[in-house]
């Protein structure tokens, strides 16, 4: 367990040391995208109007 923590942290320190920005992966827009989907389908179902 220590040893995959320090490969890890040994993989981003070239990263950090250059300056460059980090690119978020397509698994972070799925998530943001199914959130903001849940918030929508929420707002969306709270404003049912009862039938008249």
């Amino acid at each position: 367990m220590l040893f995959g923590l320090a490969v890890s942290f040994a993989a981003a320190a070239p990263a950090l040391a250059l300056g460059q920005a980090s690119v978020p992966e397509p698994s972070d827009f799925t998530l943001f995208a199914l959130g903001v989907l849940g918030l929508v389908l929420g707002r969306k179902g709270s404003r049912k109007r009862p039938p008249d």
